[in-house]
């Protein structure tokens, strides 16, 4: 095969895509042997949806945890993430993340400039569950990042989609610790957090060892010598084939299939409408895979996320903009309702949890009974909080909807009125008892977490609030998601394994592209991240300390 393909160029490894688990991946094969990598990027960015995220790892039982004096073992993890999914994972591949992510922050902070600390006090996401950390560890955070350091090649790392302030870790954003006179030294430096600091940071690392960064390279098929794959067909701008060689093999790292609507509709559990990843996002190493013979699995799960669409900007390629929604509904004053008006989830509960509670079905309909949805708050909380992305005081986002009383507001929404007018008297009624009866929203202590609950007050009014004060607002949300979950089976080593679980010679996954380990448990913030970088490490250094058997 080797002999009649004219190939463009050789490498020992090929990387397809540049977010996180990519870079990682590249970053690992090159220090531990293979010398020659090269990465190939479909756009003309890096960083993927990790530039755009919070940047943040779950990774338990790491050393940060440790010397933090939290307390973790294997028993914990493997009981907290059961807990989630019994039975459900897979004991060779969950090992394998539980073994390597610790391993994979002490090389980055040892071999790249990534630096990482424990978030402390943030909980697990599902914090009431056997083997939890309430107090926080397991999420590890980002230390601001000069982007000065990148010099040029500044402009070409993905910019963010969050709503904090970018000048210094997310803890920082979020306590407001840092003063005028380190704010102003940091905006002099160009200094970013959250996933600018995670991308820029492994972005530099790459840069640093010269592993070359092929941009407006879209991998369209892998190519193969009987069972091994050697290399990749890529497609550039202007639609001609380029072709590479890898002689140890290829990393498919491409990210999930939630811009792709035939893929969607093929596999998700249910609707998803609004993603916030890149919108690069298409399945492409998912259909490359599937052409290979890999297994599959984990197909049905995304990690869900709640967004709303932004009125005009678009993405790249005229895509819709969908912007992150995590916040807002689990601030004091605020309520999400369906079309009859009527809640049906704990506001504050975590977002990947929360996106399973919009694919509840009615049978006596045949509809999604919480699809669509409304985020509903009134002027008190405009006043008070962020709004998407407006500041308190600024005008409201022209997708929301305003009216002077409940009722109006239903009819503009096409909210049942009378619903909305008893659910809101119901839910006050419960904020002035102390208690929501219905959701239990403001008993866990994920609930009542300061990066979006409010200080000011004690739980669980940190996340409880009435809604009396009019005028009203509405934002009619989407099911979102911040990647898919599923994609080509991978073992320990991350190989991708055919469907009698064979590893096919030269071809391994990371990332979203990869059916993550963790199947549709979000263990904590991070819960994407964690996995998936420590799957590129895992990829990487089996690949730098293997050679192909041929």
């Amino acid at each position: 095969m080797t002999g009649t393909v004219a190939w463009d160029r050789e490498a020992d490894v090929v990387v397809l895509g540049s977010g996180g688990a990519a870079m990682t991946a590249a970053i690992t094969a090159h220090d531990f042997g293979a010398k020659d990598v090269v990465i190939l990027e479909r756009s003309g960015m890096v960083g993927g949806t990790t530039a755009m995220s919070g940047g943040m790892l779950w990774i338990p039982n790491n050393h940060h945890q440790q010397a933090a004096g939290i307390a973790d073992s294997d028993e914990e993890i493997v009981t907290y993430l059961d807990s989630l999914a019994p039975g459900a994972l897979d004991p060779e591949t969950l090992w394998a993340f539980m073994q390597n992510g610790p391993e994979l922050l002490r090389y980055l902070e040892d071999k790249t400039p990534v630096r990482l600390h424990a978030f402390a006090d943030f909980p697990d996401y599902q914090s009431y569950a056997p083997g939890a950390k309430p107090d926080g560890g397991r999420s590890l955070d980002n230390a601001a990042f000069s982007f000065a350091r990148l010099g040029k090649w500044a402009a070409r790392v993905n910019p963010s989609k969050m709503a904090y302030p970018l000048r210094g870790s997310l803890m920082e954003a979020t306590r407001g610790t840092l003063d005028e006179a380190t704010l102003a030294e940091r905006e002099a430096g160009d200094y970013r957090g959250l996933g600018q600091a995670l991308a820029g940071s492994l972005f530099l690392a790459v840069l640093d060892r010269g592993i070359p960064v092929e941009f407006e390279k879209r991998a369209r098929r892998l190519v193969k010598d009987g069972d091994r794959v050697i290399g990749v067909v890529a497609e550039d701008a202007e639609g001609r084939d380029f072709r590479v060689r890898a002689r140890r093999g290829v990393v498919i790292a491409t990210g999930g299939f939630e811009w792709n609507e035939t893929l969607v509709k093929s596999f998700l559990r249910g609707p998803m409408t609004g993603p916030v990843s890149v919108p690069e996002n298409e399945g492409d190493g998912l259909l490359m895979a599937i052409e290979a013979g890999a297994q599959l699995a984990n197909m049905q799960n995304a990690f869900w996320q709640q967004s709303v669409l932004e009125a005009k900007p678009q993405h790249r390629a005229a895509k819709p903009n969908y912007l992150l929604a995590s916040d807002e509904r689990a601030r004091p004053g605020a309520i999400l309702v369906n079309r009859m008006g009527r809640r049906f989830v704990n506001e504050a509960a975590n977002y990947n949890a929360m996106g399973k509670a919009l694919h509840a079905f009615d049978a006596g309909t045949h509809s999604y009974a919480n699809l669509p949805y409304w985020l509903i708050v009134d002027q008190r909380y405009r006043d008070k909080y962020h709004l998407f992305n407006t500041p308190p005081g600024a005008p409201v986002p022209s997708f929301m909807m305003q009216a002077d009383t409940l009722e109006g507001l239903a009819e503009l929404a096409g909210i049942d009125p009378a619903g909305l007018k008893d659910q809101v008297e119901r839910f006050n009624a419960m904020v002035r008892n102390g208690h929501d009866d219905d959701f239990n929203r403001g008993d866990a202590s994920y609930d009542n977490f300061y990066m979006w609950g409010d200080m000011d007050f004690d739980p669980p009014f940190r996340t409880l609030g009435v809604i009396d004060q009019g005028p009203f607002y509405a934002a009619k949300m989407e099911s979102g998601a911040l990647g898919t979950a599923g994609g080509p089976k991978t073992n320990a080593d991350g190989q991708v394994v055919d469907w009698n679980g064979n590893a096919i010679p030269g071809l391994y996954a990371a990332g979203n592209a990869m059916a993550c380990v963790l199947g549709d448990v979000y263990g904590g913030a991070g819960g994407t991240l964690g996995p998936g970088m420590t799957f590129g490490y895992i990829a990487g250094k089996h690949l730098g300390t293997h050679l192909p058997n041929h």
